[in-house]
């Protein structure tokens, strides 16, 4: 059974189970920092899907002066292609549907064509951001 919750900082149980979903991805995988990986928790919403229980990807978005960004897409690499991060990305997109404003991220240039296929186009030139190749990424709408 599939379960995606959407909450906010103050629910500690939840944003563990975020956390260490993150850091395993994020941190230990791909390397990044860990101080840029907490960075903007209490402003942000974030999302977690379950299935059966368990914990199977994670998501965020938050408002900038630019529209709503959306980060810190992880699903672990042992249930990756099962399409976890599709049904994240739809539920933010879904939590977003009523804004008129610009929905964007900073994709990791090997997932592009993920982001593409919900949508999203490529703006710009690749740019680092802790240590990855990114590409800013629009929502069309």
């Amino acid at each position: 059974m599939i379960e995606i919750k959407k909450f906010k900082f103050k629910d500690k149980k939840l944003m563990q189970i975020s956390h260490a979903i993150r850091y395993n991805v994020f941190v230990i995988g791909q390397k990044c920092p860990a101080n840029l990986e907490w960075e903007f928790e209490e402003e942000s919403t974030h999302f977690l899907v379950f299935y059966n229980n368990n914990a199977v990807a994670t998501a965020r978005h938050r408002k900038t002066t630019e529209g709503y960004k959306l980060e810190r897409f992880a699903v672990p690499d042992t249930v990756r292609g099962q399409g976890y991060g599709h049904m994240v990305l739809k539920a933010i997109l879904d939590d977003l549907k009523s804004f008129n404003e610009t929905i964007y991220m900073h994709a990791q240039s090997e997932v592009i064509p993920f982001y593409e296929k919900m949508g999203f186009i490529k703006e710009g030139i690749e740019f680092k951001e802790a240590g990855i190749m990114h590409y800013k990424m629009l929502l069309k709408h």
